[in-house]
């Protein structure tokens, strides 16, 4: 009996200790003037998520939905307590007039950025925080400047020319007149290709050599719903510390190592051979030397940009402090976010714009004849940086994509210091510090205050007519504020021009897997369908060219 009570008590004990540290912030929000969402041991808000019960978008979607009159509501994320802020200028006044205060972002991967440290996420532009982000942005905005894009361009225009091509060869050499493609594994491959070349300088062909190591990599760090990957996420959310005192890091070592080398070897060979190629790994080995520096010139400020563009804030427009220089990892690790961004962000983008453009016909219609308009009006010659940003159609159609298929549901904002919310009427709280708000894209794409009639793909509210009527706080595909997404320019750009030479070339057409309404998989794994995206590409008549 004495020995069972010994063993016992301290089992009671340390039980009594786990729950309590699980369910300690579960009642945070009982003295706040908010409502806020149920919450349980270990899940928090959240158990409809992490069971698998709704995807990510549509769980953002349903909880921006419950409280429709506040502007502002609680939640508890497994044992975190958020902010989920509905209403927009008070998302301006966090996000931008009073960023000080929410400057970073929650380390959910770990944001261990030791220089001796090998892990590599949190030595992304995504993951560090306060002064040297501060300084990074500075260093690495001039990178991402419209001239410097306007440089890429004929890198991006090569991979969507060649990807074209190989259907209609594919089509030519099977002797059939179509063929059903799946959206995401085409656009994964595609987007695979244009990074490859763009921020590692290397040419991929993913089309016609299908596990080339690049691809099968790529897919590897961003196959998020592995059970280890499942585990180190949670790790990172309950023990961050501990993951961090191992170096543990949410990318496998295989994969670090590949990409690592990659890109020593590539600095190597153009340091010894002197040689220049208009891509970000050049422009990285300029930024570490300090030799970019940010040149508001003309052209800058006439270009034509997309309605999703994101201007830099005077944050990445200001010169790094003390000539920041970076270590090798550092413009490693840089290169692989830019990897991971466009391998899985671009994909899932151009994923959904291909479906809508299947089942709305008329969309598809109508921008051909522009795509025709402005392949004319370049003699059938290559698709330049110009003839694509001045196509209106092609951005109210892609602005509309992002609009409704979001490809990050939602982002969040660290709160570094206390911060007072008072609206001036009866709402006043303290945003404690170490406290999260979390910013519902996808619940504010899909308001109807702000866009009647949200579950309809109309690219017309884009039109120049009627875009002045968007609140700019309502439109968030690419973040806001100055930790916005430093790559919107490239993505719009790579996005439009597959789009353009897909469409040249091809109808899009449904099939009897198409899937309509499309549905999504359920649980965290990233924006992606229930059951692929299927599309028949469908040659046009040569006559029509």
């Amino acid at each position: 009996m004495e020995i069972s009570l010994m063993v016992l008590v301290p089992l009671v004990a340390i039980l009594g200790f786990i729950y309590h540290y699980i369910t300690k912030g579960n009642k945070y929000f009982h003295d706040k003037p908010i409502p806020s969402l149920a919450a349980e041991p270990l899940f928090g808000s959240t158990r409809r998520l992490m069971m698998k019960k709704t995807s990510f978008h549509d769980f953002v979607i349903s909880i921006y939905n419950k409280y429709p009159l506040v502007k502002v509501f609680g939640m508890i994320d497994t044992m975190l307590p958020m902010f989920v802020v509905r209403d927009p200028e008070l998302l301006k006044r966090i996000a931008v007039k009073d960023f000080e205060y929410f400057m970073n972002h929650r380390p959910v991967f770990g944001n261990n950025d030791d220089p001796h440290n090998e892990a590599l996420f949190g030595k992304t532009l995504i993951a560090i925080t306060d002064q040297k982000w501060r300084d990074m942005r500075a260093t690495l905005s001039p990178a991402f400047t419209g001239s410097k894009m306007r440089q890429m361009f004929e890198l991006i225009v090569e991979c969507s020319s060649n990807m074209a091509q190989h259907y209609k060869e594919q089509i030519r050499s099977n002797g059939a007149g179509s063929r059903e493609h799946e959206m995401k594994d085409v656009f994964t491959r595609y987007a695979n290709d244009v990074i490859a070349t763009c921020a590692f300088g290397i040419k991929v062909d993913s089309l016609k050599h299908a596990e080339n190591d690049f691809f099968v990599n790529g897919k590897k760090m961003m196959a998020f719903n592995r059970p280890i990957v499942m585990l180190r996420m949670m790790g990172f959310r309950l023990l961050p510390k501990l993951m961090n005192f191992f170096n543990l890091d949410l990318f496998d070592r295989e994969q670090r190592v590949f990409f690592t080398e990659i890109i020593k070897d590539t600095v190597r060979t153009r340091d010894a051979n002197g040689i220049v190629r208009p891509d970000m790994v050049h422009l990285l080995m300029q930024a570490r030397k300090g030799a970019l520096k940010h040149q508001r010139d003309t052209e800058e400020r006439e270009e034509v940009k997309g309605f999703a563009t994101v201007e830099e804030s005077e944050v990445g427009q200001t010169q790094a402090s003390k000539g920041m220089q970076m270590t090798e990892l550092e413009m490693i690790a840089q290169c692989l976010i830019f990897f991971l961004a466009g391998f899985d962000t671009v994909s899932t983008c151009l994923t959904f714009l291909a479906y809508e453009l299947t089942v709305n016909r008329d969309v598809q219609d109508k921008l051909y004849e522009e795509i025709l308009q402005t392949d004319k009006a370049l003699g059938g010659g290559p698709l330049t940086y110009d003839a694509i940003q001045g196509m209106q159609y092609m951005d109210m159609v892609v602005s509309e994509g992002l609009r409704m298929w979001a490809p990050a549901p939602a982002t969040d904002r660290l709160c570094v210091r206390d911060y007072v919310v008072d609206d001036g009427d009866r709402l006043k709280f303290t945003i404690d510090k170490g406290t999260v708000v979390f910013i519902p894209i996808a619940g504010l794409h899909h308001d109807p205050q702000y866009y009647p009639n949200p579950s309809k793909f109309d690219p017309e509210r884009f039109s120049v007519e009627n875009r002045d009527k968007i609140n700019p706080n309502t439109y968030l595909p690419f973040g806001i504020g100055p930790r916005n997404c430093i790559g919107s320019r490239f993505a719009l750009m790579e996005v439009k021009a597959i789009i353009y030479y897909m469409l040249r070339e091809f109808s899009f057409e449904r099939t009897p897997n198409t899937q309509v309404p499309l549905r999504l998989a359920k649980g965290f794994a990233g924006m992606r369908s229930e059951k692929g995206v299927f599309v028949e590409f469908r040659p046009r008549k040569q006559a029509a060219n």
